[in-house]
């Protein structure tokens, strides 16, 4: 990703001295402010001392960084840090504009220890435990290191509701004989639908015929409506693997889908949120290790960023809620005893049981 922002050291009383404390928050959004990447650098073009109030908690600490070298610490983990340029002398505070800031993807999660669920940035296979969702201002690391073996995963959103869109790959709209639409077919998914990984997709006793739909979800970060397309990049959280567990044959009854996606366990998410997608993303869906669904991000009619701009124009965007994107071909039915998962190279495998309801 790359974003402006501003880079703020502190404590420099002389020009090119070694500086303790260097931090950086973006123009916008506070997702970009995490660092922690294996790749991060940022180009600076102007140093000033910044007028009005700072808000400090939306600043992260990065230790033992040198002007035009890379900070060895970060908040998040043990990664590189950031590019530091000399900077003009100024009492305590230096901001220096940073036009851009290169960042490696990072992966988030919700967990639940006991009766708490928590946020956390998995890292060398340990969860780096934060104080609110990444995507929150006040957020910031505990300090506290969690073992993944103690905590039980949680889908990586809250949503208060999930905006889903219909017939966005054209061989899927074929595979059910219908035609593309001209613009977005959107509907919705009850927030009660949405289960993490590993547990258990439900069939209900009204359809005898429940189909796996294999999505890529989008998770907002931040309050948002009518965001033009060419600054959706600054809303979005993250991206997550979806499954858009659909009753098939109450769709056709209905002629609508809405009902025939609202059962509760009918929207597995997870298991991570990732801060970028990979190029050439595909999306696949395997059942029983059978690959069932194999398309490409690239051929939506409906890019990412076109969608979330036309679904903001209608309404307001809340962190946490969920874009489903659609699905690619190979539908199909699933049963009682059957594992369905959904893989996103470069962005996870969500794995999910199937059972009857009792």
């Amino acid at each position: 990703m790359s974003v402006e922002g501003l880079l703020r050291v502190g404590r420099g009383r002389l020009l090119k001295q070694t500086v303790e404390t260097a931090q950086f928050a973006p123009f916008g959004y506070r997702r970009d402010g995490w660092l922690g990447s294996e790749n991060l650098q940022a180009d600076v073009i102007d140093a000033r001392r910044r007028s009005g109030p700072v808000r400090a908690r939306r600043w992260r600490r990065v230790r033992r960084a040198r002007p035009g070298h890379q900070c060895a610490d970060d908040p998040v983990g043990r990664g590189a840090g950031q590019l530091v340029e000399s900077a003009t002398v100024m009492p305590r505070v230096v901001f220096v504009l940073v036009r851009s800031v290169t960042v490696g993807v990072m992966r988030f999660g919700r967990f639940q220890s006991g009766d708490q669920a928590m946020w956390g940035c998995v890292h060398d296979e340990v969860i780096l435990r934060l104080s609110h969702a990444p995507w929150d201002s006040r957020s910031i690391r505990t300090g506290e290191e969690i073992d993944p073996a103690a905590v039980r995963l949680l889908a990586p959103a809250e949503p208060s509701k999930i905006v889903a869109v219909g017939r966005n790959y054209a061989d899927h709209a074929a595979e059910l004989g219908l035609a593309t639409a001209e613009r977005p077919r959107i509907f919705f998914k009850p927030p009660s639908a949405v289960i993490g990984q590993g547990e258990t997709i439900v069939l209900p006793p009204q359809s005898a015929e429940v189909h796996h739909e294999a999505e890529l979800a989008v998770v907002i970060g931040r309050r948002c409506r009518n965001v033009p397309s060419d600054r959706v990049s600054g809303v979005i959280a993250g991206y997550t693997c979806a499954n858009d567990v659909t009753a098939r044959d109450l769709q056709r009854r209905d002629g609508q889908p809405s009902y025939a996606k609202a059962f509760d366990t009918f929207c597995p998410l997870g298991p991570w949120l990732v801060t970028d997608l990979p190029a050439g993303c595909r999306v696949r869906c395997r059942v029983n290790d059978v690959l069932r669904q194999d398309g490409e991000v690239a051929d939506m009619l409906t890019s990412v960023t076109e969608l979330v701009a036309y679904i903001s124009e209608a309404m307001t965007l809340l962190p946490g809620d969920v874009v489903l994107t659609g699905t690619p071909a190979g539908v199909g039915v699933l049963v009682a005893g059957d594992t369905v998962t959904v893989d996103i190279p470069g962005v996870g495998e969500l794995t999910n049981p199937v059972d009857a309801a009792r």
